[in-house]
């Protein structure tokens, strides 16, 4: 019974040290979160495709504005970085000193779950590390006031 007990404890440890993420990709996955952000922040195309794998897909739901019924939106990252190159040039879409934590929810081995908080929407994010490199696949985002959308 103790040898099976052992055996067991020897190879859950072994299992957890395979596929437990090191401090660097904590790091890498928070920077990955921010560069994303900050993208439009600092009107950085660069930083956003830095972020964001070239196939990355960012929904939320939506209201029609005629109908009043909701829909799934998507947005991809062509359009992201076209954002991050426009949306803030005139430096009046954030406030002086933008909120921006990120809670990592979840790393396991080449995939994490994020949690983006910034000044007036929730952004989910999943984050996939090919070639040594962390991007963001999929992001799924809300206003925190939900009646916007």
């Amino acid at each position: 019974m103790k040898l099976s007990f052992l055996f067991l404890s020897f190879f859950s440890f072994i299992s957890f040290s395979i596929y437990g993420q090191t401090k660097q990709d904590s790091l890498s996955i928070k920077q990955v979160a921010l560069d994303y952000i900050e993208s439009q922040h600092n009107v950085k195309p660069e930083q956003f495709e830095r972020a964001a794998h070239p196939r990355m897909v960012k929904r939320t739901f939506w209201t029609d504005k005629q109908t009043k019924k909701q829909y799934l939106r998507e947005t991809f990252s062509d359009a992201m970085i076209l954002l991050a190159e426009t949306y803030n040039q005139n430096g009046d879409k954030f406030p002086k000193n933008p909120k921006k934590e990120v809670i990592i929810l979840d790393i396991f081995d080449k995939t994490a779950s994020v949690k983006l908080i910034a000044d007036e929407w929730i952004d989910y994010m999943h984050i996939i590390k090919l070639n040594k490199k962390w991007q963001i696949v999929n992001v799924l985002w809300q206003f925190k006031d939900a009646s916007k959308q």
